[in-house]
């Protein structure tokens, strides 16, 4: 049962890892750090309806979760 939940922790490590890669931020870059980034919208870009934080909270508590679990283990 360890080893099952170790290989579950070593994925879900790597699938988080490629989440918050994946998410390329409207403000990264040069250009951000001046304001530039915020031209497309008025108020900014709907964060809450972001699927891919959606899967990267998920991610981030599963990992938590893990790593509880095996501590007491």
């Amino acid at each position: 049962m360890r080893l099952f939940l170790e290989i579950v922790l070593v994925l879900d490590c790597l699938a988080l890892v490629g989440m918050v890669l994946m998410q390329m931020s409207e403000h990264s870059g040069l250009g951000g750090a001046f304001g530039s980034g915020m031209s497309g919208t008025v108020f900014g870009r709907d964060e809450t309806r972001d699927p891919k934080r959606t899967v990267t909270y998920v991610l981030a508590a599963l990992f938590v979760l893990l790593g509880f679990v095996l501590s007491v283990f």
